[in-house]
């Protein structure tokens, strides 16, 4: 496993574990299909569906983690939403959120900002 994929990793587990703590549920991690990767799939305390895009970025990165979710990236997550809920047949409110999340130096994640609704 690469270092950047370890701590892609770490990042996600982070949110993950952010999430829980909201009260939220996870159901998918990871998910793949033919139009890309869906960082985590979440069902919130109202039931709402959450597809969460993670960013990870160090301190010293330029630009904010999330002006690297640009259209192009939208679209791919809004089409690979659409297979999940089709293959698993879920019928519910759903959005779009971006967790960044800040690393300090040796990689290790020191702060989750989360953004709601993030893109339609």
């Amino acid at each position: 496993m690469s270092l950047a994929k370890a701590r892609g990793d770490r990042g996600e587990a982070e949110v993950a574990r952010y999430l829980r703590r909201k009260g939220c549920t996870l159901l998918a991690s990871q998910w793949r299909c033919r139009f890309g990767e869906i960082d985590l799939v979440a069902r919130d305390r109202r039931g709402t569906l959450l597809f969460v895009e993670v960013k990870l970025r160090g301190e010293d990165s330029i630009g904010l983690p999330r002006e690297f979710v640009d259209g192009r990236k939208q679209q791919r997550l809004r089409t690979a939403a659409e297979l999940y809920l089709a293959q698993n047949g879920i019928e519910a409110p759903a959005r779009f959120d971006v967790a960044e999340v800040y690393t300090d130096e040796t990689g290790k994640p020191r702060r989750v900002e989360y953004l709601e609704d993030a893109f339609q």
